[in-house]
């Protein structure tokens, strides 16, 4: 039976007149019907964030560690329910899916952890380095700074919910939060386990609605921070509408890889397999370029292309399944579409095939043109190229030669070479030995350029959602 999903507005449920049905991304099943909201829900969850943040921020550490420990807890009681709707409404393999619930819930455990630490604590600055703060004690503690906009992406759509979320609770925030229209459930199901916790129910609202309806969570003043994840083109448009309130913004990338001469191929190959296809590369650190040092290059390309046929495409709801459905057919059209424009300009198709439906095989091509749309922009698909170079600098700047920078990865066994990408590399963070896709919650993940401003992770992001505040005595 078809489930429908009512929004969660400021700590109730609530049915709109307004239903979206929710189709499959893999076979265009019917699998949900939910309640899209509209300005007047937008203004009633704000107003309520507002009203409640007087709660939010009187309750003590312990409480919100226990809050967080509590949906840790709800989280991993329902792993596979929450994981077996996320493969429906995303297409995201049923593996991958099971991970995303872990990672969630690791990431409200390290924010019951931050939630007695950066959320509360402070530090005691000297004030008699001159004569006249003899007698003086300063005091510094982060104090939570209000009603906090939050919009997360379709690729994630439960985690990238949670590292705003985990958070704003672990720091005494109000949260408002926009799923992406194409995959509200995840985050529906979450709302149901926060309902069951002694957060204030005002201060979180989880609220499926068009980009058009929810445009007061960029312009509206109560709002004291902005949060989003998604494209570079709506975000950088969202910061210059935003007025004073904070931002923080996670965007996208072309994540590059440098394969050095002195790299172990065969430990390369899995990890890079993986980054460039696993969720039909719908990430924004999804491995898209490969710029592999001439010496190594032809046997790192034979090993490449051949793990490449091995990956398991097709229903995302089958274990081992790597590279199920993209989020629609139009996403799918257009890689097929990028595909054959790299082509035409002389690229060649190292092992691919033809779209089924919302279906892009594993694409690897090689002499793609630097100016071509699979290199110089964001594929968010399952391709990638590898282009050969004559050395490590060639490769650096190869990587930095793009309005992004999200994060690289770098094979090496070379340790100047690897300081030398590390104080290069024009990035958020450099991963060595490993693919620019690795990444842990409590990391500081971002990037730089077009790719974003601000940090994610819970500490992180917990900082911005603090100010601090001195005290001086006398």
């Amino acid at each position: 039976m078809t489930r429908s999903f009512p929004a969660y507005l400021a700590g109730a449920w609530r049915t709109t007149d307004e239903q979206r049905p929710l189709l499959a991304p893999f076979d265009g099943a019917h699998i949900a019907d939910v309640s899209m909201c509209g300005p007047r829900e937008l203004e009633e969850a704000i107003a309520a964030a507002e009203r409640s943040f007087a709660a939010t921020r009187a309750l003590p550490a312990y409480r919100r560690a226990e809050i967080c420990r509590q949906i840790a807890a709800g989280l991993g009681a329902r792993r596979e329910e929450i994981a077996q709707g996320m493969v429906d409404e995303s297409g995201k393999p049923i593996g991958d899916a099971r991970a995303e619930v872990d990672r969630a819930v690791h990431c409200f455990e390290l924010a019951a952890e931050e939630s007695g630490r950066t959320a509360s604590g402070g530090e005691v600055i000297p004030m008699d380095v001159r004569p006249g703060g003899v007698g003086r004690l300063g005091v510094v503690r982060r104090f939570p700074v209000g009603p906090i906009a939050a919009i997360a992406p379709f690729n994630f759509p439960l985690n990238l919910a949670v590292h705003k979320v985990a958070p704003a609770i672990a720091s005494g925030n109000p949260i408002v939060l926009k799923p992406a229209t194409q995959t509200p459930t995840s985050t529906l199901r979450l709302a149901e386990i926060i309902d069951g916790t002694a957060w204030p129910k005002g201060a979180l609202s989880v609220l499926p609605c068009t980009r058009e309806a929810a445009d007061a969570l960029t312009t509206d003043e109560r709002f004291k921070l902005l949060t989003f994840t998604g494209s570079a083109e709506v975000g950088w448009k969202m910061k210059a509408r935003a007025g004073k309130k904070r931002v923080v913004l996670e965007l996208g990338g072309n994540a590059a890889v440098i394969v050095d001469e002195s790299a172990d191929l065969a430990a390369a190959i899995a990890p890079l397999v993986y980054g460039a296809f696993s969720y039909s590369g719908q990430k924004c650190i999804s491995v898209q370029r490969i710029y592999v040092h001439t010496r190594v290059h032809d046997d790192f390309t034979t090993r490449f292309v051949e793990a490449t046929r091995e990956v398991k495409v097709g229903d995302p709801r089958e274990e081992g399944v790597l590279v199920g459905p993209m989020i629609d057919e139009a996403n799918a059209k257009r890689i097929e579409r990028w595909i054959g424009e790299a082509e035409e300009r002389g690229a060649r198709v190292l092992v691919g095939g033809p779209r089924r439906g919302t279906v892009v095989p594993p694409t690897v091509l090689a002499g793609v043109p630097r100016d071509a749309k699979l290199s110089c922009e964001e594929a968010f698909g399952p391709v990638c190229f590898i282009e050969r170079v004559a050395s490590f600098d060639e490769a650096i700047a190869a990587v930095n030669d793009s309005v992004f920078g999200l994060q690289a990865g770098v094979f090496t066994q070379h340790l100047g070479h690897s300081l030398a990408a590390f104080e290069k590399l024009e990035v958020g963070a450099v991963i060595l030995n490993d693919a620019p896709s690795f990444r842990i919650d409590h990391m500081p993940y971002g990037g730089i350029k077009e790719s974003g401003f601000g940090r994610e992770g819970i500490r992180s992001a917990i900082l911005d959602m603090t100010e601090e505040r001195l005290l001086v005595a006398r």
